[in-house]
C-alpha cells in the first residue's frame, strides 16, 4: 500500500460585488468558492479554514454567512475581515483565502479570480 501526503495548502481567491445587497454578496461568494473548490477539487473533509476580507463598501452582509448557508459549511471555521482601504483600489470585492489539505504540490494549487476581480492579479489567473 502506498502512503498519500496531504499537505495543508492555501488559496486565494477574489470576486467583485455589483451592489451591496445580502442576494449579490451571497451570490457571488458562493459562485467564488464553487469555482475554487472545483478547480483544486477541494471537498468539504478537507477545508481547514476560510478567511474572508470585504472592502469599506460592503456592509450588506457577512461572506461567511453566504459560505455557511448555501455550502452547508456550518463545521468549518469562517473568518470575516475588513479589507484596507486603499486610494484608487477596485470597490466591492470579496477576498477569500482557503486553507485546506491536498495532495497537489503548492505550484499546482489554483488561485480563482472572478469578473472584475481578475484584474487584481492577472499573474495568478487561469
Amino acid at each position: 500500500m502506498v502512503a498519500v501526503t496531504r499537505l495543508l495548502r492555501a488559496l486565494r481567491g477574489a470576486v467583485a460585488i455589483t451592489e451591496d445587497t445580502p442576494e449579490e454578496v451571497a451570490s457571488q461568494v458562493e459562485a467564488l468558492l464553487r469555482e475554487a473548490f472545483a478547480q483544486n477539487d477541494i471537498a468539504t473533509e478537507d477545508l481547514v479554514s476560510i478567511v474572508f476580507t470585504a472592502t469599506d463598501d460592503i456592509g450588506s452582509a457577512f461572506p461567511a454567512q453566504a459560505a455557511r448557508e448555501r455550502l452547508g459549511l456550518a463545521d468549518v471555521p469562517l473568518l470575516c475581515a475588513r479589507e484596507m482601504k486603499v486610494e484608487g483600489a477596485l470597490p466591492g470585492v470579496i477576498r477569500l483565502l482557503v486553507h485546506f489539505y491536498t495532495e497537489r504540490d503548492r505550484h499546482e494549487v489554483k488561485h480563482v479570480y472572478l469578473g472584475l476581480a481578475t484584474g487584481l492579479r492577472p499573474d495568478l489567473v487561469i
